[in-house]
C-alpha cells in the first residue's frame, strides 16, 4: 500500500477558555461557593452570645434579679434557646425553681413564678459542728434525735428520719466568715406536706440533725 495515499492527521488546536465558556463559569461558581461556605463555618464557630450565669448559688424560691446574675459570652450553637439571654434583659418577677450552682449557666426552665415552688424555709438550730458539705444548695436529710431523759432506764430512744432530700437555703456564719463550729442555724427548704412534722420536731424535746446526702 502506498503511504502517500493516507490522509495526514491534523492535531487539534487548544482554545483558550473565555468568559463565555460554561465550564469556566461553573468552576468559578463552585470555587466561590466553597470559599463562602468556609468563611461561614469559621464565623459561626467563633460566634458567641451573651447569656446569664449565676453570680452565687440560687436555691428554689429565691428571687432572681440582675444582682444575682452575671453575663458571660458563650458559643452554645443550637442550644442557645435553652438558656437565659442577657441581651433580652434581666428577668422580672421570677424565682429559681431548682438549685443553680454558682457560675452555672441559667437555663430558662430553671426560672418561673413564685407559685411554682411548693417549699417553705425553716430555720433549724444546730447544737453541734456542721459538715463542710452543708452549704447553700446542698441536699440534706433531716433526722430527729430525741432527748435522753435523766435517770431513764433501758435503751435510749433512737433517732428517726424526718424528711429526705431537702435543699439548704442558707447557713449562718460567724463574723469571721467561717461556718459556726458549735451552734448556729441552717435554713432548709421543706415541702409543705412535710412541714407539720418538721415543725413538730422543732418543738419537741430533742434536736434535729442535718445530714448531707452522699453524692448530692
Amino acid at each position: 500500500m502506498n503511504d502517500d495515499a493516507l490522509p495526514t492527521p491534523v492535531a487539534p488546536r487548544l482554545r483558550r477558555p473565555t468568559w463565555r465558556d460554561p465550564r469556566l463559569v461553573v468552576g468559578l461558581v463552585l470555587v466561590a461557593g466553597a470559599v463562602a461556605l468556609g468563611s461561614w463555618v469559621v464565623a459561626d464557630a467563633d460566634r458567641t452570645v451573651p447569656v446569664y450565669a449565676a453570680a452565687g448559688t440560687l436555691t428554689p424560691g429565691e428571687p432572681v434579679a440582675a444582682d444575682s446574675l452575671r453575663v458571660v459570652d458563650v458559643n452554645l450553637g443550637t442550644e442557645t434557646a435553652r438558656y437565659l439571654r442577657a441581651d433580652a434583659g434581666p428577668p422580672t418577677d421570677q424565682v429559681a425553681l431548682r438549685v443553680v450552682e454558682d457560675g452555672e449557666l441559667v437555663a430558662a426552665a430553671a426560672l418561673g413564678p413564685a407559685d411554682g415552688v411548693d417549699v417553705r424555709a425553716v430555720a433549724v438550730p444546730i447544737s453541734a459542728g456542721l459538715s463542710e458539705r452543708i452549704r447553700a444548695g446542698a441536699v440534706v436529710d433531716l433526722w430527729f434525735v430525741p432527748e435522753a431523759r435523766p435517770g431513764a432506764k433501758g435503751d435510749a430512744p433512737e433517732p428517726a428520719p424526718l424528711v429526705a432530700d431537702v435543699v439548704v437555703e442558707q447557713v449562718d456564719v460567724s463574723d469571721s466568715g467561717l461556718v459556726v463550729a458549735d451552734g448556729g442555724t441552717v435554713h432548709v427548704l421543706v415541702g409543705t406536706q412535710e412541714l407539720p412534722s418538721v415543725l413538730a420536731a422543732l418543738g419537741a424535746d430533742g434536736s434535729i440533725a442535718v445530714v448531707p446526702v452522699a453524692g448530692a
